[in-house]
């Protein structure tokens, strides 16, 4: 049996349990398409020389869904492929106990939940999982609603009641007064002043008579 058709017949009978033995990072990443994407899985517990392989799984994680073997290194014969792998965009390569996975020219139909796992005696290890989301148009980021900020109340002092007519001030008062006593002399002088003419034209008359 080809080792690949092995590896996708062994991952459907695995329970897909993340494991702490691998550590797969990051735990997502959502990606504009024709960009590039990166993805490690880093072996804690395994010796150096453990194949680290990488599969993929288009849809939800269950375990009736499919995984189909992407790509794993070798030390002899460098980058081994699964059937159906764009060679071109994919590259597999070993960073001391990591496992780096490059992606370039990513698009939609590369969207899927990406494993690392190594194979023991018997049972197979994964990692968590990478999800990978390709999209042409990035979603925008709805910014948050700003509340007005409420207007502070300036206190006033209250305005002082406006007088209605002249004011009753002593100044006023005296002068009040005194255009009245004024007004008393004036009339006094001119009844005396009247008096004396009346006088006077009775004497005339009296001359004029005799």
């Amino acid at each position: 049996m080809q080792p690949a058709l092995w590896l996708l017949l062994a991952a459907q009978l695995a329970a897909l349990h993340g494991s702490s033995v691998l550590h797969q990072a990051p735990g997502s990443i959502l990606v504009q398409t024709n960009q590039r994407v990166i993805m490690s899985c880093e072996a804690k517990t395994s010796p150096t020389s453990t194949r680290i392989y990488w599969l993929r799984q288009r849809q939800a994680p269950s375990p009736d869904s499919h995984h189909e073997f992407l790509a794993f290194w070798d030390s002899v014969k460098g980058i081994v492929y699964g059937q159906k792998v764009e060679q071109e965009k994919l590259t597999v390569f070993p960073d001391a106990k990591r496992s780096i996975l490059n992606l370039t020219r990513v698009k939609p139909a590369d969207s899927g939940v990406y494993f690392c796992m190594t194979i023991g005696t018997p049972e197979l290890t994964f990692g968590k999982g990478t999800q990978l989301s390709v999209v042409d148009v990035l979603p925008t980021t709805a910014q948050p609603t700003k509340k007005p900020t409420p207007k502070k109340k300036v206190c006033r002092p209250p305005n002082p009641v406006t007088q209605k007519g002249p004011s009753c001030g002593p100044l006023t008062l005296g002068l009040l007064v005194a255009g009245v006593l004024l007004l008393l002399v004036s009339l006094g002088v001119a009844i005396h002043l009247h008096c004396l003419q009346r006088r006077a034209r009775l004497r005339l008359l009296k001359q004029c008579y005799k």
